[in-house]
Order: structure tokens, then sequence, then C-alpha cells
């Protein structure tokens, strides 16, 4: 078979995929933020199988140009999609919005001015630049946020989707910059197009069999106090005293020595307060106390304390920020968010409220 007859049934069966996972996606997930997002991204894929040029540097036409800047911007929502995905308080605001149709018009316009002036090879520079720039805010994303999700399973499977999509990103990225200026390859769009099409697939069988709705799955709620069920025999009535005992000594750290106040607290540090793993201390908090997110626990202890504080005649006037920074969190936006996510309403009405009952 050709190379070009192969470069093209590999992109159509990259498309297809895609279109499947879209399909998917707004079945499962279509009122969900990941789910839009996962759509749009996959929309943005099929826009990038059908226009990348590897090691040409001609000036796209009037039709591929939007196309073409409709596949760089979907760097973009990669990054707001591994934010959401791994952030549940994560919300879209309107400079998400200015970010993606500040690169969508960049690489439009590169593709429209400078293109046809003879810069083709700067055009394909900056756009995949652009790209790896991106790609670098997702892949610090996804470190600082991949450990507080609990699930042991989704964790894994989120882990793959994320890091294989941002190895093909970064591959197509250099090999695009690598390859510009020497003409159009063959072989280039041959190798671009198998890693893409065998990246969708796998992503595609993965979450068709997990099920795209386990692995963006919402929060659950949690349960007020811990209720172990100890199975048949003396074995799961010893695991049931221990882990009542570990809930017991978390909750402890909670309550007593309030340890969410403190900066930068993670379930590596709550390990080690206890003496345990931490896939154990994973496995604790969330099929004991029914939380599927570390954050979320935190916020949750924190959010109890501030609303005693408001609640508090004594503590009227003390300014909202100082109680948000007393509870541990770190500054006013953020604790509005999961406050409001909380409670249905603001802190300031909150107060307003509990204090005009009292």
């Amino acid at each position: 078979m050709p190379l070009e007859s192969l470069d093209l049934a590999l992109r159509a069966a990259a498309i297809a995929l895609l279109a499947v996972l879209a399909v998917s996606m707004w079945r499962d997930l279509g009122q969900r933020l990941t789910g839009r997002l996962a759509i749009a991204l996959a929309l943005g894929s099929a826009a990038h199988a059908a226009t990348f040029n590897i090691g040409g540097t001609a000036a796209p036409s009037l039709a591929f140009a939007p196309l073409i800047a409709l596949a760089t911007a979907d760097i973009v929502v990669l990054w707001l999609f591994c934010r959401a995905l791994f952030d549940d308080g994560f919300a879209l605001r309107w400079h998400h919005g200015l970010i993606w149709l500040a690169v969508f018009g960049f690489s439009l316009a590169s593709c429209l001015m400078l293109g046809p002036a003879g810069h083709g090879r700067l055009v394909v520079i900056a756009n995949n630049a652009l790209a790896i720039g991106f790609l670098g805010l997702t892949l610090a994303q996804t470190v600082r946020s991949w450990s507080a999700d609990l699930v042991e399973g989704r964790r894994r499977v989120r882990a793959f989707v994320v890091i294989a999509t941002m190895a093909y990103g970064g591959a197509n990225a250099l090999l695009q910059i690598a390859s510009t200026g020497g003409g159009p390859s063959e072989l280039g769009n041959v190798i671009n197009a198998a890693m893409l099409a065998a990246v969708v697939a796998a992503v595609t069988l993965m979450l068709l069999k997990v099920g795209a709705g386990d692995v963006f799955a919402p929060e659950a709620a949690p349960v007020e106090r811990p209720g172990v069920a100890a199975g048949p025999g003396v074995a799961s009535a010893a695991e049931a005293a221990v882990s009542r005992r570990l809930v017991d000594g978390l909750m402890r750290l909670m309550a007593d020595e309030r340890i969410y106040r403190q900066e930068n607290v993670t379930i590596g540090m709550l390990a080690s307060r206890l003496s345990i793993p931490e896939y154990r201390l994973r496995r604790l908090i969330n099929g004991e106390l029914g939380y599927r997110n570390f954050n979320t626990f935190l916020n949750n202890h924190r959010i109890e304390e501030a609303k005693a504080a408001l609640a508090d005649p004594a503590q009227a006037e003390v300014p909202v920020i100082t109680i948000a920074m007393d509870a541990g969190f770190q500054s006013l936006g953020p604790f509005n968010r999961a406050f409001k996510a909380e409670t249905g309403v603001t802190p300031t009405e909150y107060r307003r409220m509990r204090l005009s009952a009292a």
C-alpha cells in the first residue's frame, strides 16, 4: 500500500474512533463539565487528524486554516480537561474562554498572514512551541493533582488517558518542528497518523471497557460517620477493628489537632502520622468515609469550621477572609467557591442568615 493511502487510512481510522468516543461521552457525560470538555477535545483532535502535515510549510487554504487553528487551540482544551478531571472544584471562567480565543486567533492569523507571506516555517514552529508550553502546564497540573484521587482503579485509568494524550501531543509537536523546512514527508505523516490512531484506539477501548461514567464519576456524598461492615470470620472482624481504630485516629487528627489547617497537607503526611502506607489511607478515606477526592475530604472539615465561626455572634466582626485563612484555605476565591458548592450560598449570605436567626 502506498504511503499516501496508508496515511489516509490511518487518519480516517483515528477520526472514526474519535467520533465514537465523542458520541459515547455525549451519551454518558454530556451534562458534566468533564464530559463536555472531553467531547471538545475529541473534536479538536479530529481536526488535527485531518490537517496535520509533517514537514510541510506551504500556506494552508482558506478552508483548512480554521481547522488548523481549531486543532492548535485544542491544546488549551486538553489543559482545561485535565484541570477538570483532577480538581472536583474546578469551574470554567471567562478568562479560560479568552485564552482559548487568543490561541485560536493567533493560529488563524498566522496561517492566513504569515503563511502566504512565505513564513510557513515560522508558523509551524510558533504553533507547536505554543502546544509544548500548554503541555508543560498540563503535566504540572496532572502531577500536582493526581494523588488527590482516592479511587485506585480510576487513578490508573485517568493517568493513562492523560499521559498517553500528552505523550502524543509532545511527540507530534517535536516531530513537526524537527521536520520543518525539509519538505512534506509522507513517512512522517504515516508515523504521526499511526501514533495518533494507536493512542485514540487505546483510550477508546479503555473507556468503553471501564466505563466513562466510572472514570469521570461525580463526587459521592460523604458518610457522616464510618460504618465498617465486618464479614464472616475472625480475619474480617480483625480487619474491621483495625479499620475502626485507624478511622478514629484520623478523625482525632482532624478534630483535635485540626491538621487540615496546615499548609500543603498531603495524604502522604497523614499516612505518616498514622504510620500506615499511603495506599491504605486512600482506601480508608474512600471506603469507610465515602470520599472520592482527598481535597474534598480536607475542605469538608475546613468548611465545617468556617460555618461554625460564621454563625458565632462573638465573631460577627471578624472578616470572612480571616475565617477562611484560619480554617486552612490559602485565599478567598477557592474558599468562596468551595463554600457555595457545599452550602448553596456565599459565606457572607450564610453569616447573615445564621446571625439573623440567632
